[in-house]
């Protein structure tokens, strides 16, 4: 496999550019094929059979492109199709998940009281609670679905009013009490970052899950000698539905030159 083939990177909508962002800082001679689902968001929402086809279909939209190594950038679809996108395209490619590396950088960390948030179908899932117990069973985890977070950063109002309530919201409500640490169960998530820090004062550590999962792919794709040797990474972005807003999102991340393909699946 050509080292300067693309990654491919899937989302079912804006979340995974956190992913994509982090990957282009850490490792700017890679180049990547992004897939935002558009047409089928918010994941979170859909049922496991569904979540299951729309990965399958995608990742395998990605390994046809061309891509040498496959990025679930959702959390839900990592919940639910990581297992079965190894069964059917891991003799292929290389495929990553954005809670494996996210669960191993908490558990050694040392912390005692994990709280988790994310869509309804990653929670009830329970991937972060049971990974977290295994990987350190003094763990003491605890999760809440925040779904109205996924809606208002797609609808473009991370940094509005609206978004500060919904998190105040959230994050005042007793399961969370004690926490020192969150993981952003979510890729959308670390779009609001900086409002979570500033409601939590400082007093949680908000888990940096692009960066820590940018860097389990840097090794890992080293490790294959699958690292690129050009100068600069060339990306090509793709909505299975045209939305301006993701383009406007898309475009603070990557800049104005960005172009969007719609690619239906």
């Amino acid at each position: 496999m050509a080292n300067n083939s693309p990654i491919g990177v899937f989302d079912s909508g804006v979340g995974g550019l956190t992913v994509a962002k982090a990957m282009a800082n850490l490792l700017p001679r890679e180049s990547f094929i992004y897939f935002g689902d558009t047409a089928h968001l918010p994941y979170g929402d859909k049922s496991p059979e569904a979540i299951l086809q729309y990965s399958l279909e995608i990742g395998n939209f990605l390994v046809e492109q061309g891509a040498k190594a496959l990025v679930i950038a959702c959390n839900t679809a990592s919940a639910i199709a990581y297992e079965e996108l190894v069964k059917t395209l891991g003799h292929k490619v290389p495929i990553f998940n954005v809670i494996d590396p996210v669960v191993e950088a908490t558990a050694v960390h040392g912390h005692k009281n994990v709280g988790v948030i994310g869509t309804r179908a990653t929670v009830l899932s329970g991937a972060y609670e049971k990974r977290l117990i295994e990987a350190n069973k003094q763990i003491k985890v605890a999760s809440m679905a925040t779904p109205l977070l996924v809606p208002v950063i797609e609808e473009g109002l991370a940094k509005s009013k609206i978004s500060t309530d919904i998190l105040a919201y959230y994050l005042d409500k007793p399961t969370l009490k004690g926490m020192s640490a969150l993981i952003l169960g979510c890729t959308h998530y670390p779009i609001l970052h900086k409002q979570i820090v500033a409601y939590l004062e400082d007093k949680v550590e908000v888990i940096d899950s692009p960066l820590i999962v940018a860097e389990t792919i840097s090794q890992v794709l080293d490790a294959k000698n699958l690292l690129a040797d050009r100068r600069h990474g060339v990306h090509k972005f793709y909505v299975s539905d045209y939305t301006e807003t993701f383009e406007v999102i898309a475009r603070q991340f990557f800049g104005n030159d960005l172009t969007l393909e719609e690619r239906k699946i």
